[in-house]
């Protein structure tokens, strides 16, 4: 039998990502995200419901995520489910719980949607040591060129 194990989400985050390292020196990075869904109901009422998801990111993308990203933030995220199962150690009940494995993600909006260095400023945060995430990083080879300047008879 077939198996297929993929979620896509977007929404924000419920709270600051919370960086951690194994001994072995990999990034581990918890996150929550909230996901929001509208509709209307029989008499015509709008509603809201908002799902809470909590995120696991390892290595690289988990160590971009807890430099660029805070509470409120927007995010793209595409994963796996996992289901972890252990023994409480004071209580001795078996607990469980279903969570995302980050595989991959996207930066939602622009750097005023809950980034460091809000205000959609051009400049790096304040001690980000001016690494921009390569998402976000644009070429810089040469002055900027608007529509209104270029020469219409360029033959390329």
């Amino acid at each position: 039998m077939a198996n297929f194990n993929k979620v896509y989400l977007m929404g924000n985050l419920t709270r600051d990502p919370e960086m951690r390292v194994t001994p072995k020196g990999t990034a581990i990075c918890q996150f929550g995200l909230a996901i929001s869904r509208s509709w209307k109901d029989e008499s015509g009422q709008t509603r809201e419901e908002t799902a809470f998801v909590d995120i696991e990111a390892w290595g690289k993308q988990g160590e971009v995520i807890s430099k660029y990203c805070t509470k409120g933030r927007p995010l793209f995220v595409e994963g796996r489910l996992k289901f972890d199962q252990w023994e409480d150690k004071t209580s001795g009940q078996k607990r469980s719980k279903l969570k995302v494995v980050l595989e991959n993600f996207q930066f939602i909006g622009g750097r005023g949607d809950g980034a460091p260095g809000a205000a959609g400023a051009s400049e790096p945060a304040e001690g980000s040591s001016g690494d921009a995430p390569p998402a976000s990083r644009s070429p810089s080879k040469g002055p900027a060129v608007s529509k209104d300047t270029v020469d219409e008879d360029v033959p390329f």
